[in-house]
């Protein structure tokens, strides 16, 4: 007697056995090549009204008189003296940020205690709060009228104190979630082969906590470059001490000069966008680093 064998219907067959399981319906394709097109049509036009044709607006203004008016604008001695403050007093912010945003969230990482929760909330305050608020609470605490006794109204530290306030949680919640997710089973290896608690932070999780620390401290740069309204009450713009760029633009406006207010606004811009491109550059290749090692 001769026993045949047949195989399985195709209906009977195992999901994930036929391989016509795992070939996308022709509807589907034709849906996903519609849908993404549209979708990234719709986020480059939303782009260029947000974003695109305000700047170009600005290159143009910054450009009515001239490339002579435009120098003359940006060279002006009022106008380097707001360089040098916005820029003296950003670099040393920028740092102290990079310094205690890294403590703050090792912290929230790290560490349990009681109050945590609302600690981590309040890191977020800066966000919610409007800048003049933010300008009205530091008056309001180191101000002639202060009640800790500290004066720091129209002084550089003032104007650093406001920016710091709203500037760290940049640092912060960029470095929080990279720690988050650092394995701790390398640095216990560190410990147990005889590394000091300082040799383990700086050799294993300070190299892969570096692109997310210079992205927080690239927008913390830009913030403290741009920011007016935390400043306004506090530093009280005076001239080559407290007066950043923002408050000398604004003092421009005022006196109907729109074209050397968007001279300075474009070379603010261009401050801010090469410190973002020269820290994101040398973070993807600390990044790139890093991978090639694991």
């Amino acid at each position: 007697m001769t026993v045949t064998t047949e195989s399985p219907p195709a209906a009977r067959r195992a999901p994930g056995t036929d391989t016509a399981d795992a070939t996308p319906h022709p509807a589907t394709v034709a849906v996903r090549s519609v849908v993404t097109p549209l979708r990234v049509g719709i986020t480059t036009l939303w782009l260029s009204v947000i974003v695109l044709l305000p700047l170009a607006a600005i290159a143009w203004q910054s450009g009515t008189k001239g490339w002579q008016g435009f120098w003359l604008a940006v060279t002006s001695h009022a106008a380097l003296e707001s360089f040098r403050v916005t820029l003296t007093i950003s670099v040393l912010v920028t740092v102290l940020d990079v310094v205690f945003g890294l403590a703050t969230a090792w912290v929230l990482v790290r560490d349990d205690f009681v109050g945590k929760g609302a600690i981590d909330a309040l890191i977020d305050l800066p966000f919610a709060l409007p800048t003049i608020v933010t300008s009205l609470v530091m008056l309001a605490l180191y101000g002639s009228a202060s009640p800790i006794g500290i004066h720091l109204q129209h002084t550089p530290p003032g104007v650093a104190m406001a920016l710091a306030f709203v500037t760290l949680p940049l640092v912060v919640r960029a470095v929080q979630p990279v720690l988050m997710e650092i394995d701790r089973d390398v640095e216990e290896a560190a410990a147990a082969l005889g590394a000091t608690r300082l040799t383990t932070f700086t050799t294993v999780v300070l190299p892969s906590l570096q692109p997310a620390i210079l992205t927080g401290a690239g927008l913390a740069f830009s913030r403290c470059v741009a920011e007016f309204g935390s400043v306004v009450t506090i530093g009280g713009a005076v001239p080559g001490k407290t007066e950043v760029s923002s408050q000398w633009i604004r003092a421009l406006v005022e006196n109907d000069d729109h074209t050397s207010a968007a001279a300075i606004s474009m070379v603010l811009l261009a401050i801010s966008l090469a410190v973002l491109v020269v820290l994101r550059t040398v973070g993807g290749r600390a990044a790139k680093r890093e991978e090639q090692d694991e």
